[in-house]
């Protein structure tokens, strides 16, 4: 069961993402690099979509409700060594549906 997010430009390469958990609201600042889409092959990709495709690809690493207040998507990166791969992927399977 894959995470439902609501993404919200808060500025310039900065986004928050807010999810339910365990009953729980869940909000974290994603953070992007301008050249992170370069090195990770999505520069045709809207912003907004490769950060929930990198929450996405993050909830299937850890409970978001676990997430981290902010979240560098360098980090990730540095982190998985999947992540672009995977990214590339979740972004090519479109926007995740609300589950009903």
């Amino acid at each position: 069961m894959s995470a439902s997010f609501d993404i919200t430009r808060v500025s310039d390469h900065e986004y928050r993402v807010r999810t339910e958990a365990e009953g729980q609201s869940v909000e974290s600042l994603f953070r992007m690099n301008p050249d992170l889409q370069g090195r990770l092959g999505t520069e045709d990709a809207e912003e907004v979509a490769v950060v929930e495709a990198t929450a996405q690809f993050l909830s299937r690493h850890q409970s978001v409700i676990d997430f981290p207040p902010m979240i560098d998507l360098e980090d990730i990166l540095a982190t998985y060594d999947d992540a672009p791969e995977q990214i590339r992927r979740l972004l090519a399977e479109g926007p995740s549906a609300p589950e009903a």
